[in-house]
């Protein structure tokens, strides 16, 4: 008897063993072919909180103006919160974003700013702020308004964990889009990407709490996502932080939520796949040239282009420096756009 057990655990311990081999020599083989598809000249950038909280010269305005021209960033997602419990935010965590406006608006004329807020958001007693109460939501849209009147041009959301049953996120959602279509702005959010399968989330809702440190994956499924993408002007999908151990693997993972996001909300809502600067855990795999060529590799996946505006979102200008805003241009930017941006 013990001798059956070992020769099955030996088989079981292989089997498992064939099965990651195979996939890993599967997404390395895939990982060969160069992708054809180029990039877009409609993409944003993660901003940090000093520019809205500390004040700059003159030259470091036109620097930041430079580089947003210079690499197609469309849109720029300003720091100004996060929001306090009660959703405020103090004024003088925001200072300077007066002059941050004007400076945007006088040497990168196009380019919008928008109040990037969010707070961890209060699941199973976890968390900061409590959108479940109306008293807090109408706070949040009172501050909204607040930053609307300095100038910026939309409301970016980051709240986590956002789970895909979340009706308090969805009614805060189309709260601030009727704010927003009232001043003629923009309403934005940052989302964890979607599960690849829908099925499994019921597994992990049973297995796994919402609270604490170990807790259920906040990822959005197809009908929250569409519900998201049809009360916002621009969807940024938090691609990056895949521990996956491969830079073919970490690929394809950045290749299949491209395509499948673009697929399910490209025709609804302009989407940026958000792309990493900064080190990530597995800094090794997933880099931004491997996070833009899976990009690419989605793009060339897709039967037809999406109807609205899709490009990548850059996080963060704090960890972008000029080797990876020069690899950036090379792989990403439309040749025609690189051609015409000079040095």
């Amino acid at each position: 008897m013990p001798g059956r057990i070992l020769r099955w655990t030996g088989w079981t311990v292989a089997y498992v063993l064939g099965l990651v081999a195979l996939v890993f020599a599967g997404a390395w083989v895939w990982w060969q072919q160069e992708p054809e598809a180029r990039g877009t000249e409609v993409n944003a950038l993660w901003a940090r909180h000093q520019w809205v909280g500390e004040p700059h010269s003159d030259a470091e305005y036109r620097e930041l103006a430079e580089r947003l021209r210079h690499n197609r960033i469309t849109d720029v997602y300003f720091h100004t919160g996060p929001f306090e419990a009660d959703g405020t935010v103090p004024p003088h965590k925001y200072r300077y974003a007066r002059q941050l406006i004007d400076a945007v608006r006088k040497y990168a004329p196009g380019v919008r700013a928008q109040a990037y807020l969010g707070q961890i958001r209060v699941v199973d007693g976890d968390g900061v702020i409590e959108l479940d109460d109306p008293k807090v939501r109408a706070q949040v849209l009172r501050t909204d308004a607040a930053f609307l009147d300095l100038g910026f041009d939309g409301i970016h959301y980051d709240f986590e964990p956002i789970y895909p049953d979340d009706a308090a996120f969805i009614t805060l959602m189309r709260q601030t889009r009727e704010l927003t279509r009232s001043r003629g702005r923009l309403l934005s959010v940052a989302l964890e990407q979607a599960t690849l399968m829908d099925t499994v989330q019921p597994v992990y809702k049973t297995l796994l709490p919402r609270g604490g440190r170990y807790h259920e994956p906040p990822r959005p499924n197809r009908d929250f996502l569409r519900a998201v993408a049809d009360l916002a002007d621009q969807v940024a999908i938090m691609t990056y932080d895949t521990a996956l151990p491969t830079g073919a693997l970490a690929g394809w993972h950045f290749a299949r939520h491209t395509r499948t996001t673009l697929e399910l909300i490209g025709d609804r809502t302009t989407v940026f796949i958000g792309v990493p600067t900064y080190r990530p855990l597995m800094h090794w795999a997933e880099d931004l040239d491997v996070a833009l060529r899976g990009v690419r590799r989605g793009i060339d996946d897709l039967e037809r282009p999406p109807k609205r505006p899709y490009g990548v979102g850059v996080y963060a200008d704090w960890t972008t420096g000029p080797d990876e805003w020069a690899l950036y241009r090379a792989v990403w930017l439309p040749r025609t756009a690189v051609s015409g941006a000079g040095t």
